[in-house]
């Protein structure tokens, strides 16, 4: 039974999680989201946006007419093919450079690994399309080996050569300029964004607020150039380019009225929305027939990112089922020799989309309870059968639900699933709770390989737990999901006194 602090617990612990949210995922290559990983792509240059579009797949193309030279290979009408199948795939595939916006960052293993993902992908690819077009066409084995290889490298190089030129571009091309309507936190970030950003070529002449006052951030009051009738003015004498707005929502009359005075200039404006009013979870712009809407809240695994997931799912599982399969026959022995009872245990849990789901585990306990109301095992639990304490501790209770990865309902990594009982009595009173029900449970979780394992005796815990789910559901990556495993691994070694 959970025992229920206080409101002023809960509420200090979801003020501690909220602050340390960007400084909670531990690997370095995992992206929080923010508003400039939002936007200020868009707002490139068109020459810088030709380059960076068009890196990958020319890289591409001259690493393979490089290695077809190299061994001396006919240039012939299938070379041709690949290279402009190859092309064409490498642009949809790696789409812009991604060369990391700020002057000093290159994070070597996130550029690395961003380019190998889908540099498989994409042979991957070219190996089936042939298959199904003609399975009898030649190419020269060694050059497209050697391709296969060293593409990468040449990938990794020319975004790191270029990265350079872009910024050279950008320093000593014509900078842009910019003010932003509205003095406050917004429009504060806004700010340092662009300064940090050197892709950006903007230069921010200061704040237009009719508000100057003392609690606000010295930075903010000191880049505070004029008051809101100003405006029009002050662009049409400097000849401003860009003017952001971050005015908050509730002010709809006054931003309509801004909206109007600014018709009278040739700048192109751009409203900031305020989204720390919402609780962002993968945000991202879209349209639905023509009609501009923003996602606050949307599942991770959408098109290609949901075909990686369910791809390395059913790989994974299925490796580790043949692998295991030994050790499988011996529990299911050992569970049915110390005890009586069925050798799995299936309860109802809630799945993706809040849908039941029923997951196998190897029975531990003398009970297999699966109704309204569950005990939770504690320390000492006499359910516990001395087979099945051991098969607890160790998490070797959890093999079979990599059946369940196999039949779709489950996901190696992703949030723990929880009992139907247990849902349904947390869901009233933890904030966010059925959030965690965006993406497939799992068998592994962030908040499992960070010491929230086993039982949650107290709300705190379980609040806790779930702000780990959200923190997995709004920066996934398959570098993360990769990383969790790992850390898994090293949590089945080490001794967990929460695991009872």
């Amino acid at each position: 039974m959970i025992k229920i602090n206080n409101n002023s617990a809960l509420q200090d612990h979801k003020k501690r999680a909220w602050k340390s949210r960007s400084e909670s995922i531990h690997p370095i290559w995992v992206p929080i989201p923010s508003l400039h990983n939002v936007s200020s792509c868009t707002l490139d240059a068109p020459v810088i946006t030709l380059i960076k579009r068009s890196l990958y797949p020319l890289v591409t193309i001259a690493s393979l007419a490089g290695c077809y030279f190299s061994f001396g290979a006919d240039f012939n009408h299938n070379f041709l093919s690949l290279a402009i199948v190859s092309f064409l795939l490498a642009s949809h595939i790696f789409g812009e450079a991604n060369l990391f916006r700020q002057e000093g960052q290159f994070p070597f293993f996130n550029a690395l690994s961003f380019i190998l993902l889908r540099w498989t992908l994409l042979l991957g690819c070219l190996w089936a399309m042939t298959l199904l077009i003609d399975p009898d066409i030649h190419f020269p084995q060694n050059p497209l080996l050697v391709w296969s290889v060293v593409t990468p490298m040449f990938l990794l190089v020319g975004a790191l050569l270029v990265r350079r030129l872009l910024q050279n571009i950008a320093t000593k091309g014509r900078r842009r300029k910019a003010i932003i309507i509205g003095a406050n936190r917004l429009g504060n970030e806004l700010l340092a964004t662009i300064n940090k950003d050197i892709y950006l070529a903007i230069d921010v002449h200061g704040f237009f607020d009719d508000r100057r006052d003392e609690r606000m951030p010295t930075e903010i009051v000191d880049n505070i150039i004029g008051r809101m009738d100003q405006i029009l003015a002050y662009i049409k004498e400097n000849q401003i380019d860009l003017v952001y707005v971050s005015m908050p929502m509730h002010s709809y009359p006054r931003l309509l009225s801004l909206l109007q005075d600014l018709r009278d200039s040739t700048a192109s404006v751009y409203f900031i929305p305020d989204m720390y009013l919402f609780d962002l979870i993968n945000i991202r712009f879209d349209h639905v027939g023509g009609i501009p809407v923003v996602s606050v809240r949307d599942t991770p695994f959408l098109g290609l990112r949901g075909l990686i997931k369910r791809c390395y799912d059913v790989l994974f599982s299925s490796l580790i089922l043949i692998l295991i399969s030994p050790l499988l026959a011996l529990i299911a022995a050992g569970i049915k020799l110390s005890s009586h009872g069925p050798v799995l245990f299936k309860q109802r849990r809630y799945g993706l989309d809040g849908r039941e789901i029923k997951v196998y585990k190897f029975r531990s306990m003398t009970v297999t309870e699966d109704g309204a109301h569950i005990k939770q095992a504690t320390k000492d639990d006499r359910r516990v059968t001395p087979f099945g304490k051991f098969l607890r501790k160790t998490s070797l209770d959890e093999l079979p639900q990599f059946i369940n990865v196999l039949q779709g309902g489950m996901s190696v990594v992703g949030p723990r699933p929880h009992a139907v009982a247990h849902n349904e009595t947390y869901r009233k009173i933890i904030d966010g709770y059925m959030i965690r029900h965006m993406v497939k449970p799992g068998i592994t979780g962030w908040a499992q390989v960070n010491g929230l394992r086993g039982e949650t005796d107290t709300l705190e815990k379980m609040a806790m737990r779930i702000e780990f789910d959200l923190e997995y559901i709004r920066n996934w990556s398959p570098l993360l999901d990769l990383w969790i495993v790992l850390k898994t691994i090293k949590v089945l070694f080490v001794s967990d006194s929460n695991a009872f």
